[in-house]
């Protein structure tokens, strides 16, 4: 039976609503279990580990009240992944000794043949996002329809590094641009059933996403101006690099500047600048993503996001503030730990002398010890950060979306189920495929 909220022809405002379920707690508790079992199993099961905790964010967005679901196999992701490994093994041989021969023939130097080995990655990191995608969208249902993502990696590969030479060349003024044709490439061959969606909008609407940012750099430019050729903060009128050099080596001793020096508190406002820049980075990225949502459509259905830029820096701030506190605080601790079982000496390489440990504990024992709290910390490090940055980013992002028209839903048919031979294999082989 076909609920009548899914196909009533009507379009308002808030539409179809996207909710979000289950607690911070229970997520938590699920985080820190899935990943001991990874660090006792030396990483095996962090396969298991992200299904488990897939399935519970898809579980917790109910557009309609009706959860999503994932449906991956971790067997699948592990096989997968050994595929892949084997593939790039032979890829990145092959290609590293066809140009490290050219680099010492050609121009008798390995440096070249390094840098032409790093380029020569580059396509398969783009491959490999896509492939990642669609494999996730493969196994990802709503009411029992699947997703799904034609085939088009190679196609998204070469389009990624023609735009981003684009904007390189421009200096990063036309990044707007590559943000847009390549989400757009994506959305145009991204089906839900029988429904193909489209990505509608112009490149130029992203730049509104850009404000922060382009402040930000704006205000970095006309300080610079300000602070070292308007008004110079070093009043001279012949200024060398060697005497600022000098001059900044005598304030670090203590003395007197070589070269008068005024106003150096105007330097603050590069720190200004920078956490401007920061900000204005996470807002365009997910603004952007805001516009777009807004501009995907299929027959008879279309998206409406509400995310709030400022909401979705102050959760990066404070979640990552309190996921980077604790892995300093763990380090600072898993250090003095070393120091007071092994001895300075054997942390510092015998800089301090030949110092003893201030507790007698065999080695064979405080080894094996330092080494769990070095795999703890980390693990901490990422419950805390799934916990209060992926969590409540979800979640925000869940429930300012809505469908304000969702009549063409009882129009889609199922689609096909797609078949993977390596999964998110290469997506995890290039250390893509850690994030949720």
């Amino acid at each position: 039976m076909i609920d009548v909220a899914l196909t009533s022809p009507k379009s308002d405002a808030v539409g179809l609503p996207v909710y979000f379920t289950g607690s911070r707690g229970a997520l938590f508790w699920l985080a820190l279990k899935t990943g001991f079992l990874t660090v006792i199993t030396l990483g095996f099961y962090r396969f298991w580990m992200k299904t488990r905790m897939r399935r519970w964010f898809w579980s917790a967005i109910r557009p309609g009240g009706h959860p999503m679901e994932y449906v991956g196999d971790p067997w699948e992701k592990l096989l997968g992944f050994f595929i892949a490994v084997v593939i790039l093994t032979f890829y990145i041989g092959i290609i590293n000794l066809v140009v490290m021969f050219v680099s010492f023939s050609v121009f008798s130097s390995a440096s070249v043949g390094y840098l032409a080995s790093v380029i020569g990655v580059i396509p398969l990191w783009f491959y490999a996002q896509y492939r990642a995608r669609r494999y996730v969208l493969a196994r990802t249902r709503w009411r029992g329809v699947r997703f799904g993502l034609e085939k088009g990696a190679w196609g998204y590969a070469w389009r990624a590094l023609a735009h981003w030479a684009v904007t390189l060349l421009t200096l990063g003024a036309l990044w707007p641009r590559m943000t847009f044709w390549l989400e757009k490439y994506v959305t145009d061959r991204t089906y839900f059933g029988s429904a193909r969606l489209h990505q509608g909008g112009h490149w130029t609407m992203l730049y509104r996403a850009a404000i922060p940012f382009m402040l930000s750099l704006f205000i970095i430019a006309a300080g610079a101006i300000w602070v070292f050729w308007l008004d110079p903060i070093v009043v001279s009128a012949d200024i060398t690099t060697d005497g600022v050099m000098r001059s900044i080596e005598e304030m670090m001793d203590g003395g007197a500047a070589v070269l008068p020096v005024v106003g150096v508190e105007r330097l603050g406002i590069f720190l200004l600048g920078i956490i401007g820049l920061l900000y204005g980075a996470v807002h365009y990225r997910f603004v952007s993503k805001r516009l777009m949502a807004n501009h995907k459509t299929t027959e008879g259905i279309t998206l409406h996001s509400r995310l709030s830029g400022p909401r979705v820096v102050s959760i990066y701030v404070l979640g990552s503030f309190i996921a980077y506190l604790t892995l300093l605080l763990g380090i600072i601790g898993l250090v003095i730990f070393a120091i007071l079982t092994l001895g300075p000496s054997a942390m510092l390489g015998g800089v301090v002398g030949d110092f003893g440990a201030a507790v007698d504990l065999p080695q064979i024992i405080a080894v094996p010890m330092i080494a769990v709290f070095y795999l703890s910390i980390f693990l901490l490090w990422n419950v805390l950060y799934s916990t209060f940055v992926t969590f409540p980013l979800m979640r925000h992002m869940a429930r300012t979306l809505s469908l304000p028209q969702r009549h063409g839903l009882q129009g889609i048919s199922q689609r096909d189920r797609d078949e993977f031979a390596e999964a998110e294999g290469f997506a995890e082989a290039l250390d893509l495929g850690a994030a949720i």
